[in-house]
C-alpha cells in the first residue's frame, strides 16, 4: 500500500500541541507519527487520507495561540507498520493494580523495566522482569499494530484507573474509538458480561480482535465505523468509555446517551482543562449528570451518569 508523509509545522511547538494534533489527525486517516524539529511528521495511507477532515480539525484546533501548517509528499516505500511495531513500549503499572506490557517483548522472554516509576515491581531500573503476571493482580498484553492505546498515554491510564475503581463484573461495556482495544480488554478481564468496541480505522478493529485473543477475552464484539454503528447494536450499556478528541466527543455524545442504560456511567478523556466547560454543558443538555474528574499532566478525564 502507498503511504503519504505529512510534515506538520507547529508554532509554538510543544508536547501538548503535538499530542492533540496526533489525536485529531487520526480522524483524517493518519496511523502513526514521529517528532520533528518544527513539529512532527504523520503517515497515512494514500487511499485513506481525508484532507478536508484534516483541514477542518486544524481550523478548529482547541489551542487558540497555536498555528499549524503542513505539506504532503509521497512516503518512502517501506513497511511503516513494521518499523513502528519494532520500537515496542515499556511496561506500564497503574496504581500497583494493573500492568500493561508489550506482547512482543513477552514473547522474547524478557521485559525491560526502564521506567523508575514502576514501583510495585521489586526491580531496579533496567533489570529484567520475567513474569509480568506476578507483579500485579491484572495483567494485560498489548501487541500494538499502528493503533492508539498501549497504556503509555495519560488519557488511557486515567480511564483504566476509573475501571479499576468500579464494580465492572456483570456489566455491559461499550468502548468507543477502541484503538488497540485496551479499555474493552481491561473491562472484560474485570468481569464484564458483554463488551462491544468500535473504531473508524480498520487497523484498530483488527488489532483489537488480535489483542482480545491474546488476553483470552475473545467474546469482545468489534465493529468498524464511527458512532453511527451504534444504531446496529442491540441493547444498552452500563459503562460507556470514549478516549477521543474534544470535537468528536461533542459530536457523538448524543449517540452515547441513546445507548446508555438507567444509572449508566459515561467516562471520557482525550481533552484539556479548557475543554471541560463545553463538555459539561453538552452532557447537561443530554441530562447526563457530572460526577467528577481526574487529571494527569495536561490531560483530563470526566465521569457522567
Amino acid at each position: 500500500m502507498k503511504y503519504l508523509v505529512t510534515t506538520f509545522k507547529i508554532i509554538p511547538n510543544s508536547e501538548i500541541a503535538r499530542d492533540l494534533l496526533a489525536s485529531i489527525a487520526a480522524e483524517a486517516g493518519f496511523e502513526t507519527f514521529e517528532e520533528s524539529d518544527e513539529g512532527m511528521k504523520g503517515y497515512v495511507q494514500e487511499s485513506l487520507f481525508a484532507a478536508d477532515v484534516l483541514d477542518e480539525c486544524i481550523k478548529d484546533f482547541p489551542l487558540p495561540d497555536v498555528t499549524i501548517s503542513y505539506t504532503v509528499s509521497p512516503a518512502e516505500d517501506k513497511d511503516w507498520n513494521e518499523t513502528w511495531e519494532q520500537a515496542g513500549f515499556e511496561p506500564i503499572v497503574i496504581d500497583n493494580r494493573c500492568i500493561i506490557y508489550d506482547a512482543k517483548q513477552a514473547e522474547n522472554g524478557t521485559i525491560k523495566m526502564a521506567n523508575e516509576k514502576l514501583t510495585d515491581a521489586p526491580h531496579e531500573k533496567g533489570e529484567t522482569l520475567q513474569a509480568p503476571e506476578t507483579s500485579s493482580p491484572l495483567s494485560i498484553a498489548i501487541d500494538a499494530r499502528m493503533a492508539f492505546g498501549t497504556g503509555t498515554h495519560d488519557t488511557t491510564q486515567m480511564i483504566v484507573r476509573q475501571l479499576l475503581d468500579m464494580h465492572v463484573e456483570g456489566k455491559r461495556v461499550l468502548d468507543c474509538g477502541c484503538g488497540t482495544g485496551i479499555l474493552g480488554i481491561v473491562a472484560a478481564k474485570l468481569g464484564a458480561e458483554r463488551v462491544v468496541a468500535y473504531d473508524i480505522d480498520e487497523w484498530s478493529v483488527e488489532n483489537t480482535r488480535h489483542n482480545a485473543s491474546l488476553n483470552g477475552v475473545d467474546f469482545i464484539e468489534v465493529l468498524q465505523g464511527d458512532a453511527h454503528v451504534l444504531s446496529h447494536v442491540s441493547g444498552v450499556f452500563d459503562i460507556v468509555l470514549a478516549n477521543i478528541n474534544r470535537n468528536i466527543l461533542l459530536q457523538d455524545m448524543p449517540a452515547f446517551k441513546d445507548i446508555m442504560a438507567p444509572e449508566a456511567v459515561l467516562i471520557i478523556s482525550g481533552f484539556y482543562e479548557e475543554d471541560i466547560p463545553l463538555l459539561v454543558d453538552k452532557a447537561s443538555s443530554l441530562s447526563l449528570e457530572y460526577h467528577g474528574k481526574d487529571s494527569s499532566g495536561d490531560w483530563r478525564c470526566l465521569v457522567f451518569r
